[in-house]
């Protein structure tokens, strides 16, 4: 398990930095935390530090947004947080998604726990003061 302190906006690109070759190997991860805590933001810096030159934004209402990284490889983004059933997500090929061998970044997993393959990668952000967070960083089995 590895902790990162954000102080602030500001520290999100470095921190983005440090997460990208603790990736390796993994291409199912899991974006935990309350609400505000920064999971879309923190997922923003991480698609720049992975070379995405898009512009990176919450896929609340489409549930998945595409981007395409520096190797010009997909990065899938999704947010369940609107999710009524699972069966939803299953519905626009979710599984497919999370089968394909590229990176997924996912938003809200709880809300999709059974669809999720077993390998993947928890980071949980956690709010630690008004503009800071705590990143813990673990393989969720």
């Amino acid at each position: 398990m590895t902790k990162l302190s954000i102080p602030d906006l500001a520290a999100l690109p470095a921190v983005a930095a440090q997460v990208v070759p603790l990736l390796q190997g993994h291409r199912i991860i899991l974006l935990a935390g309350e609400m505000g805590a920064g999971k879309t933001t923190f997922t923003k810096a991480l698609c720049r530090a992975l070379g995405v030159a898009d512009d990176v934004s919450s896929p609340t209402f489409a549930l998945v947004n595409e981007y395409r990284d520096a190797r010009n490889q997909p990065i899938y983004h999704f947010d369940f947080y609107r999710l009524n059933d699972p069966q939803e997500a299953v519905d626009i090929g979710a599984q497919e998604y999370f089968d394909s061998g590229y990176l997924c970044l996912i938003e809200w997993p709880s809300r999709v726990e059974a669809l999720l393959p077993p390998d993947r990668l928890l980071l949980t952000l956690t709010v630690t003061g008004p503009s800071s967070r705590e990143l813990v960083i673990g393989n969720q089995e």
